[in-house]
């Protein structure tokens, strides 16, 4: 290990070059997707079940039209913010157990992490959604950024409308410190249910 790399690059737990391998390792912790989700009581014993017996989602034409745009949207991001796209899983420094992958960072001059977050739409937005606040406010507790670039293409039948959007969203430590509680029950609930 290089105890000179960034600290973010000392917690990578695998580069995503193995899609089977980042799916095992995401099994292993609670995830910016698996928080994403977390609101209510509800949603944890919700998510615990998910975590403990899969989910039968295997995605969709909209999850389809999200990856093959995301991409041709990173280069967009690359190209217009300097942020690289990646694939890489990391763990928190406070827990282990505590998953992110975000779609693109960047270690700043200034020493600030960046980080982006890629989506497709079908729908006019005019704030993000919760939920992605909630996945954002994850990766940046994860990966120690300071923010991160939310980037949306909108489409319509599946085809892109104009240049992609985007927004700033700033580190909130009190929605991170709500995470981490929520985050923490459900780990709770998956150990109790382990048993």
């Amino acid at each position: 290990m290089n105890l000179s790399a960034p600290s973010h690059l000392r917690r990578i737990v695998t580069d995503g070059s193995d899609r089977g391998a980042w799916m095992r390792a995401r099994a292993r912790g609670i995830t910016a997707t698996d928080v994403a989700k977390l609101s209510t009581p509800r949603s944890i014993e919700s998510a615990a079940w998910q975590k403990l017996h899969g989910s039968s989602f295997t995605g969709n034409a909209y999850t389809r039209h999200g990856t093959e745009r995301e991409p041709e949207i990173a280069a967009w991001v690359l190209r217009e913010h300097g942020i690289e796209p990646s694939r890489a899983l990391f763990h928190a420094e406070e827990d282990l157990r505590h998953l992110a992958t975000p779609d693109g960072l960047v270690q700043r001059e200034s020493g600030h992490l960046e980080l982006a977050e890629i989506k497709t739409t079908n729908k006019q937005w005019r704030s993000i959604p919760r939920g992605y606040l909630r996945q954002i406010w994850w990766q940046q507790y994860v990966l120690g950024a300071e923010r991160t670039l939310m980037v949306w293409e909108r489409h319509e039948n599946f085809v892109p409308v104009g240049d992609p959007e985007c927004r700033w969203v700033d580190r909130d430590e009190n929605e991170i410190a709500r995470l981490v509680d929520l985050a923490t029950q459900l780990i709770n609930t998956l150990i109790a249910r382990s048993r």
